[in-house]
């Protein structure tokens, strides 16, 4: 689908659900790419730890696409493009922190020549075929986050990204109310905007506040070792935990590689400069443990990050009893088990744990209701298209705009095509959206053979059948609950196999094979009450 003489929008990922941020804008025959994301693998998905946006779409429109504009450095805005940039042969756009990161990711994957990386350093706006971009830096939970106006034929674009308002951001300057008021004074055909904490119905907090928080929880705990975990990339609090730490005495340690490269990518960039000196990870155990402010990695409940590690006793900082964590960052959805597991050795071994619910130690970087209400009044857009959350926060927030009198809200999902203008906005038409999984080092799609087979297998166990041409059977079966039955379970279900093959004797491979298979599932389920896949093979000598 090549767009015409038309503004159109599709998601190929961020709508419905949080995270895989990949978005499009068409014009005059033109694409232009806004984030290229990934988010990590769930249970649905055994054995994956990553997964993509299918770019199916665009990959066949790649002659069309004139380059990729990244609006912050967060995984789910950048994570995917050491995996796709290359084949889809476009520059990327980024500002300098963004740019560094993703140069890292490039360089470790063996494309830093081959990849046009283009690095914004100012807030002029450039041009990319039809498309006028400017960046707009905003608040969030990391560096250089920013909106992006675009400015086409048909009209402005504000594309928030992830985003909050701020008085005391700690790091950055994040545009006015003024100079907000003044884009939307010079108008807004639509509103592309974030939709996470739409539920919240109170502001998201600053990180001004935060610092207030974290200082009073270091000095509530005099005489323990302080160990306070938080997103690695959340460079605002890196800077807060360094003044808590000069603050309260203490010195600074940081465990886990992310954190080493986001202070260095920081400072580099001209952040985080006032950070105090930081103990290396060998020393720290000697220094005394009221003197001592830990970082670490791992608060999502990561089983290789620094706290994990730190909670099974196999890393070289170890907590004792009376020692305190401080979870400074907020549960991210479907994360609670792996992080309840950490908490609980921690518990055992006699730590104390301090969570956002009990404490002033942590503000999203995502706006609540107060803070999309500020925004449209002072944007005032004609259209509000929410993207960046699963259906049910999208849903609500184009409650909230028309409420506040936005004039449309479009609802659209990954692969919807949407125009926004000429004449009335809304869907048009469909594209193909799916996900793929990074699979050991194979990108695949997620409803691939190889996955539904794993998750089968995960859930109901499998059983193997060799037979031969002369009766003889052989049945094993592993993930059945069959402990104590186990022998009883093979010797009944080779029978059972015997048996469907002499009466299917003279019958072709495949009913012979299938034949085999449904011998050995009912024998399974009778004895287990699962249904296991099952492997037959034939030898035919």
């Amino acid at each position: 689908m090549i767009p015409g003489k038309e503004l159109v929008f599709c998601a190929l990922g961020g709508s419905g659900e949080i995270g895989m941020n990949v978005n499009l804008y068409g014009c005059q025959g033109k694409w232009l790419m806004v984030d290229l994301g990934m988010t990590f693998g769930m249970n649905e998905y055994p054995g994956v730890d990553l997964v993509f946006a299918d770019l199916e779409f665009i990959e066949n429109e790649r002659e069309n696409l004139l380059g990729i504009v990244l609006t912050h450095a967060h995984e789910d805005h950048i994570g995917a493009v050491p995996y796709f940039a290359e084949d889809l042969g476009v520059p990327l756009y980024a500002t300098p922190f963004t740019a560094k990161l993703v140069a890292a990711k490039l360089e470790e994957a063996g494309l830093l020549d081959v990849v046009e990386l283009i690095v914004i350093d100012d807030l002029e706006q450039f041009q990319i075929g039809p498309f006028g971009i400017r960046y707009v830096p905003l608040a969030h939970s990391i560096a250089e986050g920013n909106a992006l106006v675009i400015e086409t034929p048909y009209g402005r674009i504000f594309h928030t990204g992830d985003w909050k308002l701020d008085d005391a951001p700690q790091i950055g300057t994040p545009a006015t109310a003024e100079e907000l008021t003044a884009i939307g004074d010079e108008g807004v055909l639509a509103l592309v905007c974030d939709s996470t904490n739409v539920f919240n119905d109170k502001a998201s907090g600053s990180e001004g506040e935060v610092y207030e928080g974290l200082l009073k929880e270091v000095k509530r705990h005099k005489g323990k070792r302080v160990l306070v975990t938080t997103f690695a990339s959340n460079v605002a609090r890196l800077q807060t935990l360094g003044d808590v730490a000069r603050k309260t005495g203490r010195r600074l340690c940081v465990a886990g590689r992310s954190l080493d490269r986001i202070i260095s990518t920081g400072q580099a960039c001209g952040y985080l400069k006032k950070l105090p000196e930081i103990v290396d990870i060998d020393e720290v155990m000697d220094l005394p443990r009221d003197e001592v402010l830990i970082i670490a990695t791992g608060g999502q409940g990561e089983p290789r990050a620094a706290l994990a590690r730190i909670s099974e006793g196999s890393h070289p900082i170890k907590l004792e009893k009376g020692d305190v964590v401080l979870f400074s960052s907020r549960q991210i959805p479907g994360n609670e088990l792996s992080i309840g597991r950490i908490q609980n050795r921690l518990a055992e071994a006699g730590v104390e744990l301090v969570t956002d619910r009990q404490s002033m130690i942590h503000v999203s970087g995502h706006p609540g209701r107060p803070e999309l209400e500020t925004l449209y009044g002072w944007l005032r857009p004609q259209i509000l298209l929410p993207v960046h959350g699963e259906i049910r926060h999208m849903k609500e927030q184009a409650r909230l705009g028309l409420s506040c009198g936005i004039p449309k809200a479009v609802f659209q999902k990954n692969g919807d095509l949407v125009r926004l203008a000429p004449d009335h906005p809304g869907k048009f038409g469909e594209v193909r959206a799916g996900r793929l999984v990074l699979d050991g080092d194979i990108i695949t799609p997620s409803d691939g053979e190889a996955i539904v087979m794993r998750r089968r297998i995960a859930y109901n166990g499998v059983v193997s059948v060799a037979a031969d041409r002369k009766g003889n059977v052989e049945v094993s079966a592993m993930g059945l609950p069959l402990d104590e039955d186990y022998a009883e379970f093979v010797e009944e279900a080779r029978r059972d196999v015997a048996e469907a093959l002499r009466r299917v004797k003279k019958g072709d491979r495949e009913s012979r094979s299938e034949a085999c298979r449904l011998a050995a599932r009912r024998a399974a389920t009778r004895w287990s009450g699962k249904r296991p896949q099952v492997q037959v093979l034939l030898l035919e000598d």
